[in-house]
């Protein structure tokens, strides 16, 4: 095994030998004006929540065991740790950015430790990793480049310790270059198509009558879990969303008011939310739904950072017996309509079914009209 991690170490040494003939000296040139920091959570300081509901670190995910917070900073309180659990890991720690195609990234992160690298793969293009055998007793910033290609709109950023050579520390990480236009806000669909949304939040009710009556009457629903419920009974949840136009999004991990958190905060809140629904589904979701439909300036962009197309609230309540509209008379093309995952959420869809009858629509598939 240590034979093995030594021959690795000299092949990456005689790489980066040959990379170094082969690169000339850059051109001086005036530093660029500061550009906003896209990475989520960069300097680890954003304290994980009392909840089951995101890893250890928000905005990154390691193998279990292998990435922690430390107090061990370079600059602030916090820093991120990360130790190799076996001889046969690097303990690769990764997230998942939103990015424009055809576009040039500079990504950024001071290390300390033995054998530190850092990276973006899904760019489009074959990008090297930036890489150091030692800091010595200090920090050192590594640092790459990749454009994007031409239908490339994510990348996933990645820093790693190599084999058998021990732990290692992160600390401010940066991701410079154009942001994503901000995602779109609606609360209905302009359409004069003959359609409603059935949306449902939460997740913490989860009952058989309302999953029989979706799957008997096929209705494309859309879904916004919670991380916690979801982990719950993940099942349950792709049960109610077998019908074809139906599908599972975003809707934070903590449910709290996102304008009252930072920037930072609420892009983990979306992006951690992205990355739980994307594990036990398979799918990325590209909607967005604010706790308490409290959105502003920066959620579009947070959203937007974490490859949201849209943010969408509601333009009818039928949560728990309510029938409210927030136009008058009764419900018309494009509305959405919002429920919760609650113990009347069958009776809830019947009445919404009910009004859509009378008004002379039918469900229909909400992404398909967001697109």
């Amino acid at each position: 095994m240590i034979g093995s991690a030594r021959r690795r170490l000299a092949a990456l040494a005689a790489s980066a030998a040959l990379a170094s003939l082969a690169t000339a000296p850059a051109a001086h040139a005036d530093a660029p004006a500061p550009a906003p920091n896209l990475a989520t959570n960069p300097g680890f300081e954003i304290p994980t929540l009392p909840l089951a509901d995101w890893g250890s670190v928000p905005g990154w995910h390691c193998a279990p065991g292998e990435g922690a917070v430390t107090a061990a900073a370079r600059t602030g309180g916090a820093a991120l740790a990360i130790t190799p659990a076996s001889a046969d890991s690097t303990g690769r720690c990764t997230q998942t950015l939103a990015v424009r195609p055809n576009t040039a990234y500079t990504y950024r992160a001071w290390v300390h430790g033995s054998y530190a690298f850092l990276g973006a793969s899904g760019t489009g293009h074959d990008v090297p990793p930036a890489w150091t055998a030692s800091t010595g007793d200090g920090w050192q910033q590594l640092s790459t480049s990749f454009t994007t290609g031409a239908a490339t709109t994510s990348v996933q950023l990645y820093v790693h310790g190599w084999y058998g050579q021990g732990p290692v520390a992160v600390d401010d990480v940066s991701v410079t270059g154009d942001s994503p236009a901000p995602a779109a806000f609606t609360a209905g669909v302009p359409t004069t198509d003959k359609v409603v949304f059935l949306t449902v939040d939460d997740g913490w009710f989860r009952t058989s009558e309302a999953a029989q009556l979706i799957a008997d009457r096929k209705l494309p629903v859309t879904v916004f879990p919670l991380p916690m419920p979801e982990g719950f009974e993940p099942d349950y949840f792709s049960k109610v969303t077998a019908a074809p136009g139906s599908a599972i999004e975003d809707h934070s991990v903590s449910h709290r008011d996102l304008t009252t958190l930072s920037p930072a905060e609420q892009q983990a809140e979306i992006c951690d939310a992205r990355d739980a629904v994307t594990a036990h589904y398979g799918t990325v979701p590209t909607v967005f739904r604010p706790p308490y439909f409290a959105w502003n300036a920066d959620v579009l962009q947070a959203a937007a950072n974490c490859g949201m197309t849209h943010v969408l609230t509601a333009s009818a309540d039928f949560t728990s017996g309510a029938s409210n509209i927030a136009h008058p008379g009764g419900l018309q093309p494009g509305d959405v309509i919002i429920m919760h995952f609650t113990d009347t959420l069958a009776d809830d869809l019947r009445r919404a079914l009910d009004a859509a009858e009378q008004a002379g629509l039918r469900p229909a598939a909400l992404t398909d009209y967001l697109r």
